[in-house]
């Protein structure tokens, strides 16, 4: 088994504020490289409950799966079934905490599941990887 990608850092704003940036807000944060649509005018939707959908409205409407969220305790924790630009079958298992910290939030993100890649698992999961840490940072900035 492969040890999951994982991310923690340390936020200025309250436990709240970034849960719900992360997913009442994700469309201010989330960079159009890394949509599906890669328009303008795009939405990422958190269905806000246990078998929501994780999806991209494109400008022009159109939905893209994403995901589906599979853990739903505001503002404490998520996580989700992640299958964005492959199908339902290539799911990772993303989680997401945020912790009272301080002056602040600990977010520590995780991503795993990365064997259903089979041979091509740790390439995968180093691409991931790096894809995480710049998307973070746009989530940085935004909160």
């Amino acid at each position: 088994m492969m040890n999951p990608i994982v991310i923690e850092f340390e936020l200025n704003t309250s436990v709240d504020h970034a849960f719900a940036t992360w997913t009442e807000n994700c469309t201010l944060w989330w960079p159009r490289s890394h949509t599906m649509s890669d328009a303008d005018g795009f939405e990422v939707v958190f269905e806000p409950f246990v078998g929501g959908r994780i999806f991209e409205r494109g400008g022009d409407g159109e939905e893209y799966e994403w995901g589906e969220v599979t853990e739903w305790d505001p503002p404490h924790s998520l996580a989700y079934q992640w299958h964005i630009f492959l199908e339902r079958d290539r799911a990772t298992e993303v989680s997401v905490t945020f912790t009272p910290f301080e002056s602040g939030t600990m977010v520590r993100l995780e991503n795993g599941g990365f064997e259903v890649f089979g041979d091509t698992a740790e390439e995968r999961q180093g691409r991931v990887g790096a894809a995480w840490t710049g998307i973070i940072q746009h989530y940085r900035d935004t909160v």
